[in-house]
This record gives C-alpha cells, structure tokens and sequence, in this order.
C-alpha cells in the first residue's frame, strides 16, 4: 500500500509542476500580447491595487522565475 501513496504523490508533484510551468508562459506570454481574457492572472493586478502599463513588467519577471524553477524541477528530479 506504500508504494501507490508514493506514485500518486509523484503524479501529484508532477502535475504541480507542469501546472507552474504552463502558468510561468502565460505570464510571459500576457506580458508581451495583452488581452482582456487574461488580464485577471496578472501578478501585478493580484498584488497591487492599481496595476497599469508600467507594472505590467512584474508579469514577465514572475513568469520567468514560475517557468524556470518548474523547467529545473523537471530536469533535477
């Protein structure tokens, strides 16, 4: 019985991290193509209570800091 506990939390800790990543891109990807669909899962619109054109750059350096520790995790583990 330990041994299915441990491979579903290896699938868990997987789709964490997959999950992480494809969240990492789209930030990246909200930073460089705006659109209104994606304007709530901006960082600097969660965090701050008025986001604009100058905070939109939080954005891409989260994404990049979400994408890469998941990318590192995937490759490290």
């Amino acid at each position: 019985m330990p041994s299915l506990f441990f491979l579903s939390m290896k699938n868990l800790d997987l789709t964490i991290t997959v999950i992480g990543m494809i969240y990492g891109l789209l930030l990246i990807w909200i930073y460089f193509v705006p659109a209104k669909a994606t304007e709530t899962l901006r960082i600097d619109a969660l965090i701050m209570p008025n986001p604009s054109e100058a905070t939109r750059v939080l954005n891409l350096v989260a994404g990049l800091l979400f994408a890469g520790y998941s990318i590192y995790s995937l490759l490290a583990g």
